[in-house]
């Protein structure tokens, strides 16, 4: 019998310098120089006019701080900030705190942000230390294993903040829900309620992360009660989501006004899902015929073709289908700009891919306490990238009242 063969996959080696590296790290090395020159030069004549009590000028140069190494992504770059004198004796004394290089910093924010990134990916913390060295060369001091688990107690006390903050300035007028199931142990949360929402000025962005029962109507309902109560009191326009019944029944008790869209891509797959493989292909294609149509009659006919074409075979896959006719078809009462963001909820499902990548490698090891502020980070983290609104100016209109048929706004009827 032939045996397998086993490839040894090698560790990296160490970081290795190399001349257009000390280069790049040479040539920041000057910049930051000249930046820090630059910013004390502009503290020291801020105060050119201020005299001590003998007529002297009072804030003077005083040398530079003891040189330290900043850790960056080309590896450690060496600074020597510069220092202020106050000659005033007897008073509140003024110094010069570089905006730059603040008096603790001992690694830039892009190292800040790739400490958790490397974590959430799945780099355990046993083999941090290691990683780093790989990453950003030599010793990675202040970067050992032991500084994820400060962060990880840093990260709950965001999470904690954030949770209650104060929402009576916020306005949504599109929010996105959906339920998240990352298979690891989260206590007696079954899954992950997400939120996000969309502001009047076109911005998306993460309105609520929670532990709930399953999708049960009390766990959304009481998401969404905690929304109200910390001053969401505007309802949003439109809510989109799949089809947990949960949430549906929790936002019509908490926002009456509040629109229903169910997600396209959710149905789709629900829809396939009661179909034969060698059918599902072109069923996909008549489905996308209803949801791309130009206006909503076009929809109904490609609709009621497909009810035509398989409810005599396959009666479930229609029923799938016609149960939501109008939610799904709720979009065109919106500005046709709007319609590719919001037919379905599948940025939340993209961004909480990198979730379930993280906690398969560590099934067993999280509680909701370390799963919900891992995820929390990794929100925020992508929030930066989430695609702003298109033709965000078309909200005024929806907060204005002005009605929307095919995409399109209707001018008010004179008085």
């Amino acid at each position: 019998m032939k045996q397998d063969t086993v490839i040894e996959i090698k560790k990296p080696e160490t970081f290795l310098d190399d001349p257009i590296t000390e280069l790049i790290r040479q040539r920041a090395r000057d910049i930051l120089f000249k930046a820090l020159e630059i910013e004390i030069d502009g503290f020291l004549s801020l105060y050119a006019d201020l005299k001590d009590d003998q007529g002297r000028k009072r804030i003077t140069r005083n040398g530079y701080l003891p040189k330290r190494d900043i850790q960056t992504g080309i590896g450690p770059v060496p600074v020597k900030v510069p220092r202020s004198r106050d000659r005033q004796k007897g008073s509140e004394k003024i110094r010069f705190n570089s905006s730059i290089i603040p008096i603790y910093l001992k690694k830039t924010r892009s190292m800040e942000t790739l400490i958790p990134w490397l974590y959430l990916k799945g780099i355990s913390t046993g083999d941090f230390t290691e990683a780093l060295s790989a990453l950003v060369g030599r010793d990675a001091p202040g970067l050992s294993a032991s500084t994820i688990s400060r962060l990880k107690t840093i990260w709950e006390k965001e999470y904690q903040d954030w949770q209650n903050r104060d929402l009576s300035e916020k306005h949504y007028v599109y929010i996105w829900a959906d339920g998240v199931y990352c298979n690891v142990r989260m206590d007696d949360k079954q899954c992950i309620l997400v939120i996000m929402g969309a502001t009047k000025d076109g911005n998306k962005e993460l309105l609520a992360i929670e532990g709930g029962y399953r999708e049960s109507e009390q766990s959304w309902l009481s998401l969404l009660n905690d929304l109200k109560r910390r001053g969401l009191q505007k309802a949003p326009a439109l809510a989109i989501g799949d089809g947990s019944l949960g949430f549906w029944k929790a936002i019509s008790k908490t926002y009456e006004t509040t629109e229903w869209q169910r997600c396209w891509v959710h149905k789709t797959a629900n829809i396939l899902n009661k179909l034969p493989k060698n059918l599902q292909a072109k069923a996909k294609e008549n489905i996308h015929k209803i949801w791309m149509a130009e206006t909503r009659k076009d929809a109904e006919t490609a609709f009621d073709s497909f009810i035509n074409i398989y409810e005599a075979k396959y009666p479930k896959a229609v029923q799938c289908l016609e149960k939501d006719r109008d939610v799904l078809l709720k979009f065109y009462n919106f500005p046709a700009e709007h319609w590719r963001h919001i037919r379905t909820s599948n940025p939340i499902e993209s961004t909480f891919a990198t979730v379930r990548l993280r906690t398969a490698k560590v099934r067993g090891c999280f509680s909701s306490n370390s799963v919900l502020p891992m995820a929390f980070k990794l929100c925020k983290s992508a929030e930066k990238n989430w695609i702003k609104l298109h033709h965000y100016e078309k909200l005024g209109q929806l907060i204005q009242g002005i009605k929307f048929v095919n995409g399109i706004g209707q001018e008010r009827n004179a008085a």
